[in-house]
């Protein structure tokens, strides 16, 4: 089922930073709010979205997605750069399924939906750890 590996180092502390990766449409339980939920497929929604009925002429198809890049503005922009970030961050620390929850980038667990839950496993990891 779950389990609990040390990204880096280790120490005996309360979760100062809560992350949850998964894919959209996973249930989750945030008993304990997250401070960042990332969803790996969100720059492949957003894109979809932004593709979504174009015809299949190559002009009109770009000038309606022209269109609609300069619709979204920086709220397309931000939405983009969060996505592709997240991603960028997964990766970073090696996760290597979802869900995960991470615990000050140091701390996984890997297949809990229950955000306190899995929280509380890292702690009790932390606590037996000199």
């Amino acid at each position: 089922m779950a389990l609990v590996a040390a990204l880096a180092g280790s120490g005996p502390a309360l979760a100062q930073e809560i992350w949850v990766i998964t894919l959209t449409g996973n249930p989750l339980q945030h008993a304990q709010a997250p401070t960042r939920v990332i969803e790996l497929d969100a720059a492949q929604r957003i894109e979809a979205e932004l593709a979504s009925g174009l015809p299949s002429e190559p002009v009109q198809a770009e000038s309606i997605m022209r269109q609609r890049l300069q619709a979204g503005g920086p709220t397309l922009q931000r939405r983009m750069q969060a996505a592709y970030q997240g991603i960028a961050d997964a990766w970073s620390l090696g996760i290597t399924s979802v869900p995960a929850v991470v615990v000050d980038k140091r701390y996984v667990v890997y297949g809990e939906p229950d955000v306190a839950r899995a929280v509380a496993r890292i702690e009790q990891h932390r606590r037996g750890q000199p």
